[in-house]
């Protein structure tokens, strides 16, 4: 195998598929990355068994052939290497010889037949999403997955295809966020997975450069065929995303989202996004709640701390209901307000025991549950 590239794109290249590879290896050559040349591009593939990365990139291949190199030192020398010019040439023995001007490497690597196969998608079930679009949505509720390890089930995304529509959902047992989006399911295509916070995390990261992506699924896995746009040059030309499931039955999510109507206060968000920031500098771990007391045209926010002190805050709304006071871990507010984009935001509140619902006009709902006052 011998081909010529440019060093920029090829260290792109490189730098998209190292996120996979964990500091920790079950095996050595689940820390190479996989090196296929043909025609006139070549293709890098990591894996750590549970999530898999290929992307491919343009270059000039005057010998077809493959090889595995360990990825993280191959990254580190390309993006040093001193000419935008870099020729790569394997020996008989996977030994690599690397060239970039005046620079010249020899590296040894493990044969290509070791590398486990990533998958083809087969006969799985499939769809075409905007990326822009999936991205919003994953940012949406992102921030809700479960960060215990032991209730597995809730530590990533669950995509559901059902009804004409596909919801994302996010729980971690103390507040959930939902953002559905209308898309033509048949019947036949229908079904839902749990997509693993760590997908979930590389996906946010590589959506967004193109325009279509299409995701094939099973009740086993996933894979991302993420297309990059025609004004990226340099960058791979296409990315194959690979994951394992979470295999198990998601909670029933609907039965969390109060059914009944609350008081429902129209906010603007980044105001009360900013209140709620500043009211949340003094608390602490054990006082880690802020107030929210709406009364006549009115909300206020406070909080207080026996270490720092208090912090109290108002905001002008339009609001004729009863008086209302409840807590909530301020994350918990700001997390969504955060992740949302538009400035008209729906809070629905009945009293200081029930959930406060987040709502906006688009399909989405975040429900947090309160803070016992004292």
């Amino acid at each position: 195998m011998k081909f010529k590239i440019n060093r920029d794109h090829f260290s792109n290249g490189l730098a998209q598929v190292l996120n996979v590879v964990g500091s920790k290896a079950a095996m050595p050559i689940l820390s190479n990355v996989l090196i296929e040349a043909e025609k006139d591009y070549i293709s890098l593939s990591t894996t750590n068994l549970d999530l898999g990365i290929r992307c491919k990139i343009k270059a000039e291949v005057k010998e077809g052939g493959s090889v595995t190199l360990p990825v993280k030192r191959l990254a580190g020398i390309v993006r040093e290497l001193p000419n935008v010019d870099v020729t790569l040439d394997v020996a008989t023995n996977h030994q690599v010889k690397l060239s970039s001007g005046g620079s010249h490497f020899k590296i040894m690597g493990i044969g290509a037949e070791e590398f486990p196969k990533l998958p083809d998608t087969g006969d799985d079930k499939t769809y075409t999403l905007e990326q822009g679009e999936l991205a919003t949505m994953l940012g949406n509720v992102a921030y809700a997955q479960s960060t215990d390890e032991t209730r597995y089930i809730l530590a990533g995304v669950y995509f559901n295809f059902k009804d004409g529509k596909l919801s994302l959902v996010a729980t971690d047992g103390r507040r959930l966020a939902l953002v559905s989006k209308e898309l033509p399911v048949p019947a036949a295509n229908a079904g839902a997975i749990i997509l693993p916070a760590k997908t979930v995390a590389e996906l946010l990261r590589l959506l967004g450069k193109g325009d279509k992506l299409t995701i094939s699924f099973n009740e086993r896995r996933a894979a991302f065929q993420i297309e990059t746009g025609k004004d990226t040059s340099g960058l791979c030309d296409s990315i194959y995303l690979f994951s394992k499931v979470v295999e198990g039955n998601y909670p029933n999510y609907h039965q969390v989202i109060p059914k009944e109507t609350h008081q429902r206060i129209k906010l603007e968000r980044e105001l009360f996004l900013q209140c709620v920031h500043r009211a949340a500098l003094v608390t602490s771990e054990k006082s880690n709640s802020v107030k929210v007391k709406v009364s006549t045209n009115l909300l206020e926010i406070s909080a207080s701390s026996p270490d720092f002190g208090e912090a109290h805050e108002s905001m002008a709304i339009a609001y004729s209901g009863p008086e209302l006071q409840v807590a909530f871990n301020p994350q918990f507010i700001m997390d969504p307000l955060r992740a949302l984009t538009k400035d008209e935001v729906f809070f629905e509140v009945k009293d200081e025991v029930s959930p406060g619902v987040f709502k906006t006009l688009e399909n989405f709902v975040c429900v947090i549950m309160p803070v016992r006052l004292s």
